[in-house]
């Protein structure tokens, strides 16, 4: 019997929660990681944040007991309150670093909407390894997107996909 095929995920924190919160609404993260696993057979989920915040243990406490990897950008300590959250080469990085490694996985889920993860995701399809790249919003959909076939992406603000993940 053939072993089930499962995808990882790779989301951007900032652009998330961003593009989220300032269309009025929150994802509860718990609900968003089943949404991962039971929609695109996520088993692996890893959420990228700008760098640590004292402030923010809550934050990093609910997502990694909503079955997430919290991964944080590096900063030199006396840049830290200077930089934005930026991981975006962490992501790129990460999951061009596990198609190079790995062989136990089939393709990649990336929830951001920024335009600087066109080149992979262009690649990933190429490849035939983006399973979906999920927009916080329409908004967030850079426009270098505007001629990504509908079936590799989503927006999780469509009314049926929100229903499942938001906080209520």
């Amino acid at each position: 019997m053939a072993k089930e095929e499962v995808n990882l995920a790779f989301i951007d924190g900032q652009n998330l929660h961003l593009g989220t919160t300032q269309k009025g609404w929150k994802i509860n993260y718990r609900r968003l990681r089943i949404y991962l696993r039971d929609k695109y057979r996520v088993a692996e989920a890893s959420y990228f944040l700008g760098f640590t915040d004292d402030a923010q243990q809550d934050l990093y406490g609910n997502l990694q007991r909503a079955g997430f990897i919290v991964c944080f950008r590096e900063h030199h300590a006396a840049l830290r309150a200077a930089k934005k959250g930026n991981a975006d080469t962490d992501i790129v990085f990460e999951a061009m670093k596990a198609l190079i490694e790995r062989d136990d996985f089939g393709k990649i889920v990336l929830v951001s909407g920024d335009g600087d993860y066109k080149k992979l995701v262009d690649y990933l399809i190429r490849k035939g390894r983006l399973e979906k790249i999920l927009f916080p919003n329409r908004q967030f959909a850079s426009s270098l997107y505007r001629r990504l076939a509908p079936q590799y992406f989503d927006y999780l603000e469509a009314p049926a996909i929100k229903a499942k993940i938001a906080h209520t």
